[in-house]
């Protein structure tokens, strides 16, 4: 075992030299020997952390689908459903501009690669059950809660898409404004 693989943040180290390598050589060229190597640790460690290369990309998608829920949970119970999903994308939006860089870089080597955006479609499919389960739990029927998720998480999605391109936008403002272009279509 290396000395540096019991240093903190070894995880960390990892994402921050797998994104670098991605950027730079090719998801598909590099190897979690190199990625271990650039972060100063060995692969086993590397292992410790991540069960896989695309891994390390998609690590921390949990505490997303966590925070959001929770922020729907959170919300008074005589609120309505939108007020309560408008809370879980808040958090999200928080949450992501919080890692502003690492988001839009991570974004970029996603979209240049089929496997890892059927990996960021699954991840997505997972965080709008999560959603349209909490707001079930609230009361919510389950068709209105299904839709109500995915049309949240798809205006997340889109927004996201701008956002990881022009930090001149805001990440919320994006996300309203998606909303909001479903709102007139009921018009």
């Amino acid at each position: 075992m290396c000395s540096s693989d019991l240093e903190p943040d070894a995880a960390g180290r990892l994402r921050t030299a797998a994104l670098e390598l991605f950027e730079t050589v090719g998801y598909e060229t590099a190897t979690v020997a190199q990625i271990a190597e650039r972060a100063g640790v060995t692969p086993r460690t590397f292992f410790r952390y991540f069960a896989d290369k695309p891994e390390v990309l998609f690590a921390g998608s949990e505490a997303l689908e966590e925070e959001m829920v929770a922020a729907v949970n959170a919300t008074n119970p005589e609120a309505s459903p939108r007020v309560a999903l408008d809370a879980a994308l808040d958090r999200a939006a928080e949450m992501l501009t919080q890692r502003a860089e690492f988001a839009r870089r991570r974004h970029a080597v996603i979209s240049a690669n089929p496997p890892l955006i059927e990996r960021e479609t699954m991840k997505m499919a997972r965080l709008t059950i999560g959603v349209a389960t909490a707001l079930r739990e609230r009361g919510m029927n389950p068709p209105a809660a299904a839709m109500t998720a995915h049309a949240g998480v798809a205006a997340f999605r889109e927004a996201f898409a701008t956002w990881a391109t022009d930090s001149r936008l805001s990440l919320r403002r994006a996300i309203t404004d998606n909303l909001e272009t479903l709102t007139v279509l009921n018009d």
